[in-house]
């Protein structure tokens, strides 16, 4: 929070505000042009699962998608809490618990390796112009983004392929005591297994792939819109370059909730690239923020009262079974 802060101040926040204002309702506009890549990234989501053992419908993996979205942009749990949620959304549904975990896992690191492919993108149109990678900011801070980006989707692949959860659980064990975890356990075995049946469907994997990198590119749209609503448009390849390095450098900050600072200092680092002012790099920021509260408020909101619905009907489930019971 003090690094956004502290990045806002010190281009003169009233400037800032004042740039951002131009798009006025506009910003609306920006929200509902997002829906694109979250309608992909939730296609990518579906694809997963066997249509043969029921199938998991469009409209849950959407809402699934946009419930966990809302939680990774405005929670504080961010990016380890956004996924947690979104599997036990989808089991709430009436997926098993262990498929809906397999499911989201995979799917994050399919997203995580598209992004990577994407920043890659952003670095070859970067190369194209020799004398920007001549500055050692605008150098070092990619190279650190994108090496941070792979270093940890590598790790986390490979960590998943030799039982991710299980060797969770068993680091948990040793400092439980006597507690009895067998029962977690299980889960966790049953969640590896899980992962590892999904990555064996190679096909589902990929179009999970390909369906991930789609919605970053279309994701440049967003970028392009705002700097037309803040009269300041770019062309279309300036757009990408913005939009793939930004996310590149936002990701590496992943431990920061929300990213704020990180994503807020790296617009103002390629702004010389798309020739944008510092106040209309900022604004860009803000406006994808604001874009962010539009639909994760609403988001939260939604996962708030489908958590409460589900444990009603939990505990009706409870009382009826009760019942039986004592009349039996």
């Amino acid at each position: 929070m003090l690094l956004f802060v502290g990045v806002l101040v010190s281009q003169g926040l009233p400037a800032v505000i004042a740039t951002l204002s131009v798009a006025g309702w506009g910003l609306l506009l920006v929200a509902l042009f997002h829906l694109l890549p979250l309608l992909l990234d939730a296609e990518a989501i579906r694809v997963l699962f066997d249509r043969a053992s029921g199938a998991h419908p469009q409209r849950s993996a959407v809402l699934t998608r946009w419930a966990g979205e809302s939680a990774v942009c405005l929670t504080p749990a961010g990016q380890i809490g956004g996924p947690v949620l979104m599997a036990r959304h989808l089991s709430q549904g009436g997926v098993p618990m262990a498929q809906a975990a397999a499911a989201i896992t995979v799917a994050i690191t399919m997203q995580t390796l598209a992004q990577i492919l994407f920043a890659l993108l952003g670095v070859g149109l970067l190369g194209a112009r020799a004398t920007q990678l001549t500055q050692p900011a605008v150098r070092m801070a990619l190279m650190i983004a994108c090496a941070v980006l792979a270093l940890t989707t590598v790790t986390f692949y490979f960590v998943q392929r030799r039982g991710l959860f299980g060797g969770v659980m068993r680091w948990a064990g040793r400092f439980s005591g006597n507690r009895d975890w067998s029962g977690l356990m299980s889960q966790a075995a049953a969640i590896d297994a899980a992962v590892g049946d999904i990555y064996r469907r190679r096909r589902r994997v990929g179009w999970c792939f390909m369906l991930s990198l789609i919605g970053w590119l279309v994701g440049t749209g967003e970028v392009y819109l705002i700097l037309v609503l803040l009269n300041s448009p770019v062309s279309w390849r300036d757009a990408l370059l913005l939009e793939s390095l930004g996310q590149a450098i936002r990701g590496a900050g992943f431990a920061i909730p929300g990213s704020l600072g990180v994503q807020e200092g790296g617009y103002l680092l390629l702004a010389p690239l798309a020739g944008l002012t510092p106040n209309a790099a900022l604004a860009l920021s803000l406006a994808k923020r604001a874009r962010e509260l539009l639909l994760g408020l609403p988001g939260l909101a939604y996962l708030h009262f489908s958590e409460r619905s589900w444990r009603r009907r939990q505990a009706a489930e409870v009382r009826a079974g009760y019942v039986e019971s004592k009349l039996d």
